[in-house]
C-alpha cells in the first residue's frame, strides 16, 4: 500500500526533540532549498533577506548604514531610488554599496552633512527571473534641540492652592523623555498630590508650605543622541496665613485672612483635560494613555471605568498614582467612552474621553512563494485588515501591474492573483501593497516555474542508530517541480510502507514511532513526479537502551566513617557507556578520599562537607541514564531521636534556557527534616489570564533539582516547586521570576460549535470561545464560514471577535449547512477546523396526515393509523405526531362545560398508536398533526368514532328510610357512568347476628327504573346488610354497600329509659365515684407519710387474715362480718363470693424486696401480708383498684 503524504502535522512528545529540530528547517515544500549542489544549476528569483526599518532616526554623528540584503539565483543586483527617483551611488563619493550586498554606507564622519540625506529610499534586487523591492526607509536623523531661553518670575501663593510648572520642552526627534530634579540631580518626589502629567508639566493638586524651592528643573532626556537638556530652574514660594498675616497687615483692611484657617477646603476641579469631555485616538497594538489630574482640597483620589462595558484585566494598569490608565495591545474592542472620577470629600467629578482605535494595515494571509511546473496552475493570496479597510495593490517586479508586461497566464482578483497554464516567462516576483491613512505593508512573493526531475539530497547510505522503544527518523530530503510524491521501502524486494505503522512527514522525513530490534535494515526513499524518478538508501540499526540494574541508595553515616554508593550499568554491546559521578549536579570535589571504580564510588573519613546528592551519570552515543541517592551526615555521638516532619519550602528558584517554547527551572532543595524527598512538584501562575491561579505543571523524582518545562505562547508564567517526602507536602517556595512566552498563532479551535435556526430564514452559529491561555496571543478573532451541503456554493467567511455567536439571515427554511468556526490572532490562524453540519431554521409543518383510520378494540381503548407526511413538507426535525380527541356532548353539557380535549404524542416516525382511557358508550371526535421543533402542522379531517357499552359504576349512593319492626325502605342514585343502557338492579341482602355473623342471602332483581325498594317481612331488631349493583348489557358493575336495623320492641326499650332515668340510679352513681376519689386522696397521703406496720402487732390486731376495708369515716381499717359477705362492695369494689381477691400481674413479691419472705407492700411501701403462706395473698387498701361501672354495666347487672 502506498503511504500519502500526511497533510496535517504530527503531535510529538517530548522523545521527539530531534525530529522537531529537523522539521523546523523544512518550513514548507514550496521552498526552494538552498543546497549548495542544487543551486548550482536551478534558478531562483531573488528574495529579501533584511533590511532596515520603515522609520529610520539615525544618529548624525555616525555614517548612515542602509541595510538591503536578498538571496537568488543567479545572485541578484541591487539598486536604489531617493524620494522616488533613481539613486545614483556613482556620483556620489560619499555613499558606497558594500560588496555582493545591496546595504549602503554613507560616510558623513569626514564630511557631509546628516540632513543632506534625508528621504524616501527603496531598495531593488533583481535577477533574471525577476525583481523584490524593499519597503520604502524613511532616513531621518535625531534632534536634541536646545531649551528657548526665557525668563521665569518667581511663584509665590497661599497654602493649599493648585498650581501646574510648565515644561514645554524643545521638539526633538524622537521626542524626549521628561523628568524632574533638584540642582542636585535628585529627582523630586511625586504622590498622589504632587505628580507629572504625559505632557511633562508637573501638577499640584494644592501646595504645601514645604513645595518652597528655588530648584524646580524640568529635564529632557534624548536618548537617540545621548544627551539632557534642562529648562531654568522655577522658584516657589508657599505662605500660609500667619505668614501672610505678618508681611501684609499693614495694606490689608479685608478680614479674610486674620484668624482664618490656613486654607479653603474645596471639591475636585480638573486641571487636565479641561471641560467635561474630550476624544483620543490610537492606533490598535500600541499602548492606549488616558490622564486625568485633579487640584482640590482635600487632595482627590482618581478613579477610572468604561462607561459601556468593563476594562481588560490582563492589559490594564494604572499609572502616576492612578491618574493615568494605560491598556497595553489596544484592539479596536477596547473603543468606548472612558469615564475618570475625581473625588474627596466635599464632592466628586467626572471626564468622559471617547476613544477611537484605529489600524494600521496587518497581515491575515501574506503572499506565500509559489513554486510550479510548466502547465500548471495556482494562486497568490493577500489579505490583510484594518480600520479603515486597508486598499489591496498588486506590482510585478516592483512595477504596477497595470502598467507591467501583459501575462496571458496571469488573472488579477482583487487580493488574489490567479495563474493558469503557467509557463517559464511566467515567473516573477509580485509585490502585494495594503495601505491605508496610518500605514501600509508591503510584502514580496515569487512565482518560480521550473521543470525539475525529482532530486534527493540526503547523502547515500546514511546510518542511522536508534534506541529501541524510541521513534526512529530516517531523512530523505528532496527537490522536484512537479512537487514529487514520496514512498518508502524496506528491504530490497520489500512493498510500499504502510502508514497503519508508519509516519510520513511532509519533508520526506520517515518516522517509525516505536522502534522495535526487527525495524532493523536498509530503507529505500524514491521520489517521483512525472519528469522523473530518484531514490536513496539508508541503513538503521536499533540499539538496546542503557539502563543503571543497581541504584545507589540513600545512606545516613557519621562524620569519619566511610560510605560506599553502587551504580551497576547495562547497556548495548556495541555501544560503550562512560559513568560519570556527580555531587549535587556538580564535579566530585578534587579530594583523594572520593575512589571512583568500575561500579562504585566510595567515600572515605566522611565529613559535614559531604552531604548532598550523589547522581550516577551513565551515557553512551545514543542515550543518557542517572540515578541518584541522598546522603546524610550525622555527629558519632548518640544524639536524640530526630523530628521528623514534612520538608521544608524549596528556594533560589532560577530560569535559564529560555526559549520561545521550553524553559529550565533550577532550584535549591529545602531541609528534609528526616524524611527523604520522594518528588517535587511544580506549579505554574499564568499573571496575564489567571493572576493569583496556580496550577499544575509537573512533577519530577526527589533527586532532581532541575526541570525541562514544556510552555504555552502568550502567557506570563510564574513558577513554584513543592517538596514531597512521606509525612506529606512542603509549603510553596516563593514565585519564580516572570517569563513572558512569545504570541503565536492558536493551536486549537473553538469546542462544541452547533449550527441551529432560530427563525424559518436564518442560521445561529454557537460555539465554546477559547479562554485567554488557549488563544495563544493578542487579537483573538474567530473566522466563521458556512455553505449548503447539498449545494455547490463556495464557503462564505466572517471574522468576528468577543463572541460566541453568529448568525446568519436570509438562508432557507431548514436547510443543511456545512459549518466551520476557526481561531486566529495576530500571529495567524489555528489549524484547520473540523467542519460540522447543522440546520437553518425550521418553520411549521406545511400538511396533515393523512388516510387516518380509527380501529376500536374495546370499550375504553382504540387504535389508530395515519399515513406518514412527506419530509419536505414537515420544514424541521420531525419530533413526531399528535392525537387530539375529545367527547362529544350533548346539548345539555355542551352548554354546561367546555369540551375537554385530550392530547396524545407519539415519537418520532410512528404511524399508529393506542387511545387508553376512552369512556364506555361514547362519541368521540379525533384529528392528526405532525410535530416538528417549531410547532404543530395542519390538522387532518376529523374522524368520529363510537365506543361499546361497558359495565357501569357503581350507584352513587345508597340510604335506608322509614325503618319499621319488620320493614326498610332503600333509596339510591342511579351510577354516575353508567357506560350503556341499564337493565336492571341486583339487590342482595342477609341478616347480622350480635356477633357479626352473617345470616342467609337474599337475591333480588329490580328494573332499571326503580331507586326505591321497601322490603318487608323482616325480623325485628335485626341488623341487615345490603348489597346494591346496576346492569348493562356489557355485564354487572361495581356493588355499593349499606347497613341498618329494624326497630326494637316498644316494651323492652321503654323499660331501659325507665331504669336509666331514675333518680335512685343517679344517686348510686354519684356515690359511687364520690368513694372512688376519697379512697385516691387517701391513698396519696399515706403512700407520702412512708410508714411501717410491724408483722407481730398486726397478727396481734388483726386474727381475721382477710384484708380490712377502710371505713369511710377516718381512713382506718375495719372487718367485714359474715352477714356483710352479701351486701354491695363500698366504693366500687366487687369481691368474688369465697371473698378472695385475684392477684394483679403488677403486684411485687416480697422475694423481689425483702430476704425471700412472701407478703405484699400497699401503694406507700408497708408491709400489710402475713407469714402463713396457707392462704391466697389479697391486696390490700384498693392496690387493685376496679373501675367505677358505667351506666350501661349497671342497667345490665340490674336487668
Amino acid at each position: 500500500m502506498q503511504l500519502k503524504i500526511m497533510p496535517k502535522k504530527k503531535c510529538l512528545s517530548a522523545g521527539r526533540m530531534l525530529l522537531i529540530l529537523f522539521l523546523s528547517q523544512m518550513i514548507s515544500a514550496l521552498e526552494v532549498p538552498l543546497d549548495s549542489k542544487l543551486l548550482e544549476d536551478l534558478v531562483q528569483p531573488p528574495t529579501i533577506t533584511q533590511q532596515s526599518p520603515k522609520d529610520y532616526i539615525i544618529d548624525p554623528r555616525e555614517n548612515i548604514v542602509i541595510q538591503c540584503e536578498a538571496k537568488g539565483k543567479p545572485p541578484p543586483s541591487f539598486s536604489w531610488t531617493r524620494n522616488g527617483t533613481h539613486f545614483d551611488i556613482d556620483k556620489d563619493p560619499l555613499v558606497t554599496m558594500k560588496p555582493g550586498s545591496g546595504t549602503l554606507t554613507i560616510n558623513i564622519m569626514t564630511e557631509g552633512k546628516a540632513e543632506t540625506y534625508e528621504g524616501v529610499y527603496q531598495c531593488t534586487a533583481r535577477n533574471e527571473r525577476g525583481a523584490a523591492i524593499s519597503n520604502n526607509i524613511i532616513i531621518r536623523p535625531s534632534r536634541s534641540p536646545l531649551w528657548t531661553k526665557e525668563k521665569l518670575e518667581p511663584i509665590i501663593l497661599r497654602n493649599g492652592h493648585s498650581l501646574v510648572l510648565p515644561c514645554r520642552p524643545p521638539i526633538g526627534l524622537p521626542p524626549p523623555i521628561i523628568f524632574w530634579m533638584d540642582n542636585s540631580f535628585q529627582r523630586l518626589p511625586q504622590s498622589e498630590r504632587v505628580s507629572q502629567g504625559l505632557n511633562g508639566d508637573l501638577y499640584f493638586s494644592n501646595v504645601l508650605p514645604e513645595d518652597t524651592r528655588e530648584d524646580y528643573i524640568c529635564y529632557a532626556r534624548f536618548n537617540h543622541t545621548q544627551t539632557i537638556q534642562q529648562k531654568q530652574p522655577i522658584s516657589v514660594k508657599v505662605f500660609s496665613v500667619d505668614e501672610l498675616n505678618d508681611t501684609i497687615a499693614a495694606n490689608l483692611s479685608d478680614t479674610e485672612f486674620y484668624g482664618a484657617k490656613s486654607y479653603r477646603e474645596r471639591p475636585p476641579t480638573f486641571l487636565t483635560p479641561e471641560g467635561n469631555a474630550s476624544n483620543k485616538e490610537e492606533l490598535r497594538g500600541n499602548v492606549l494613555s488616558l490622564e486625568c489630574i485633579a487640584e482640590g482640597l482635600p487632595t482627590p483620589v482618581i478613579y477610572w471605568i468604561k462607561e459601556d462595558g468593563t476594562l481588560p484585566i490582563n492589559r490594564t494598569f494604572y499609572r502616576n498614582f492612578k491618574k493615568t490608565l494605560q491598556i497595553i495591545q489596544v484592539s479596536e474592542a477596547d473603543s468606548g467612552n472612558y469615564q475618570c472620577i475625581a473625588k474627596n470629600a466635599l464632592g466628586a467629578i467626572h471626564h468622559t474621553i471617547s476613544v477611537t482605535v484605529k489600524a494600521a494595515p496587518y497581515w491575515i494571509m501574506a503572499p506565500q512563494n509559489l513554486v510550479l511546473s510548466p502547465g500548471e496552475d495556482g494562486t497568490l493570496i493577500c489579505r490583510a485588515n484594518g480600520k479603515p479597510k486597508p486598499r489591496i495593490s498588486w506590482l510585478s517586479n516592483g512595477v504596477p501591474v497595470e502598467i507591467a508586461p501583459d501575462d496571458p497566464s496571469r488573472k488579477i482578483d482583487g487580493d488574489t492573483i490567479i495563474f493558469s497554464n503557467v509557463q517559464e516567462r511566467s515567473s516573477a516576483v509580485y509585490q502585494c501593497n495594503a495601505s491605508n491613512e496610518y500605514g501600509y505593508l508591503l510584502a514580496n512573493a515569487f512565482v518560480n516555474v521550473l521543470a525539475e526531475p525529482p532530486r534527493i539530497l540526503t547523502s547515500v547510505n546514511t546510518l542511522y542508530q536508534v534506541i529501541a522503544n524510541r521513534p526512529a527518523l530516517l531523512d530523505c530530503a528532496f527537490f522536484g517541480s512537479p512537487l514529487p510524491t514520496i514512498e518508502w521501502f524496506k528491504g530490497a524486494k520489500g512493498s510500499a510502507l504502510r502508514e497503519d505503522i508508519y509516519v510520513l512527514h511532509e519533508n520526506g522525513t520517515l518516522e517509525i514511532p516505536v522502534a522495535q530490534k526487527d525495524s532493523t535494515g536498509t530503507y529505500t526513499c524514491v521520489a517521483r513526479n512525472k519528469l522523473g524518478m530518484a531514490k536513496n538508501e539508508v541503513r538503521l540499526e536499533i540499539k538496546d537502551p542503557t539502563r543503571i540494574i543497581k541504584h545507589p541508595e540513600y545512606a545516613v553515616v557519621q562524620r569519619g566513617n566511610t560510605v560506599s554508593f553502587e551504580c551497576k550499568v547495562k547497556h548495548d554491546e556495541t555501544l560503550i557507556p562512560t559513568v560519570t559521578w556527580l555531587k549535587d549536579s556538580g564535579e566530585l570535589p578534587n579530594d583523594g578520599r572520593f575512589h571512583v571504580n568500575q561500579d562504585h564510588l566510595v567515600i572515605t573519613d566522611v565529613n559535614d562537607d559531604d552531604g548532598g546528592t550523589y547522581t550516577c551519570v551513565a551515557n553512551t552515543t545514543l542515550d543518557i541514564v542517572s540515578a541518584s541517592a541522598v546522603l546524610n551526615v550525622v555527629a558519632p555521638t548518640p544524639t536524640p531521636a530526630p523530628t521528623y516532619d514534612v520538608p521544608n519550602a524549596p528556594f533560589d528558584l532560577e530560569l535559564t534556557d529560555q526559549l520561545d517554547k521550553t524553559v529550565q527551572l533550577s532550584w535549591t532543595p529545602g531541609d528534609d527534616n528526616n524524611s527523604p524527598i520522594t518528588k517535587f512538584i511544580i506549579e505554574y501562575e499564568d499573571a496575564m489570564h489567571e493572576a493569583g491561579l496556580w496550577h499544575h505543571q509537573t512533577e519530577v523524582s526527589g533527586t532532581q533539582t532541575t526541570a525541562q518545562l514544556k510552555l504555552s505562547p502568550y502567557v506570563n508564567y510564574s513558577f513554584r516547586v513543592m517538596a514531597v517526602n512521606s509525612l506529606g507536602r512542603s509549603l510553596p517556595s516563593e514565585p519564580s521570576e516572570q517569563y513572558l512566552t512569545k504570541a503565536a498563532e492558536p493551536d486549537q479551535n473553538p469546542s462544541f460549535v452547533e449550527g441551529l435556526g432560530s427563525e424559518p430564514d436564518n442560521l445561529v452559529i454557537t460555539w465554546k470561545p477559547l479562554n485567554g491561555f488557549e488563544s495563544n496571543g493578542p487579537g483573538l478573532q474567530y473566522k466563521v464560514s458556512w455553505r449548503q451541503k447539498d449545494g455547490d456554493d463556495e464557503w462564505t467567511s466572517v471574522v468576528v471577535a468577543n463572541v460566541s455567536k453568529y448568525i446568519v439571515s436570509g438562508t432557507p427554511t431548514f436547510v443543511p449547512y456545512l459549518i466551520k468556526v476557526q481561531a486566529l490572532n495576530d500571529a495567524g490562524f489555528a489549524p484547520e477546523p473540523a467542519v460540522i453540519m447543522g440546520h437553518s431554521g425550521e418553520d411549521l409543518p406545511m400538511v396533515a396526515p393523512g388516510n387516518v383510520q380509527v380501529n376500536v378494540v374495546n370499550s375504553t381503548l382504540a387504535e389508530v393509523h395515519w399515513d406518514p407526511v412527506p419530509l419536505k413538507s414537515i420544514r424541521g426535525h420531525l419530533q413526531g405526531y399528535r392525537i387530539y380527541y375529545w367527547k362529544e356532548q350533548n346539548t345539555s353539557q355542551r352548554n354546561r362545560r367546555h369540551i375537554e380535549k385530550k392530547i396524545l404524542t407519539f415519537q418520532g416516525s410512528k404511524t399508529h398508536g393506542m387511545l387508553p382511557g376512552l369512556e364506555p358508550f361514547s362519541h368521540y371526535t379525533l384529528n392528526v398533526r405532525v410535530v416538528n421543533g417549531k410547532g404543530e402542522g395542519p390538522a387532518s379531517p376529523d374522524r368520529v368514532f363510537n365506543t361499546p357499552e361497558g359495565v357501569p359504576s357503581a350507584p352513587s349512593s345508597l340510604k335506608i328510610v322509614n325503618p319499621t319492626l319488620d320493614s326498610l325502605t332503600l333509596e339510591w342514585d342511579p351510577p354516575s357512568h353508567p357506560n350503556g343502557i341499564l337493565t336492571e338492579y341486583t339487590l342482595k341482602y342477609q341478616p347480622i347476628n350480635n356477633t357479626h355473623e352473617l345470616g342467609p342471602l337474599v337475591d333480588l332483581k329490580i328494573p332499571a327504573n326503580k331507586t326505591r325498594w321497601t322490603l318487608k317481612n323482616l325480623n325485628f331488631s335485626t341488623r341487615y346488610k345490603f348489597y346494591l349493583h346496576a346492569q348493562t348489557s356489557a355485564g354487572s358493575g361495581n356493588q355499593i354497600t349499606e347497613e341498618a336495623v329494624t326497630t326494637v320492641d316498644e316494651a323492652m326499650a321503654s323499660r331501659q329509659v325507665d331504669i336509666a332515668t331514675q333518680g335512685w340510679f343517679i344517686g348510686l352513681m354519684c356515690a359511687v365515684a364520690l368513694l372512688i376519689l376519697i379512697l385516691l386522696i387517701v391513698c396519696f397521703i399515706r403512700r407520702n407519710k412512708g410508714g411501717k406496720y410491724p408483722v407481730k402487732e398486726k397478727e396481734d390486731a388483726h386474727a381475721d387474715p382477710e384484708i380490712q376495708p377502710m371505713k369511710e369515716d377516718d381512713g382506718t381499717f375495719g372487718e367485714y362480718s359474715d352477714a356483710e359477705d352479701h351486701k354491695p362492695l363500698k366504693k366500687g369494689s366487687r369481691t368474688p363470693s369465697d371473698r378472695t381477691v385475684k392477684k394483679e400481674d403488677s403486684d411485687d413479691s416480697l422475694v423481689d424486696y425483702g430476704e425471700g419472705v412472701n407478703g405484699q407492700f400497699n401503694e406507700d411501701g408497708s408491709f400489710i401480708g402475713q407469714y402463713s403462706g396457707k392462704k391466697e395473698k389479697e391486696p390490700a387498701e384498693g392496690n387493685e383498684s376496679s373501675e367505677a361501672p358505667s351506666p350501661v354495666n349497671a342497667m345490665n347487672s340490674f336487668v
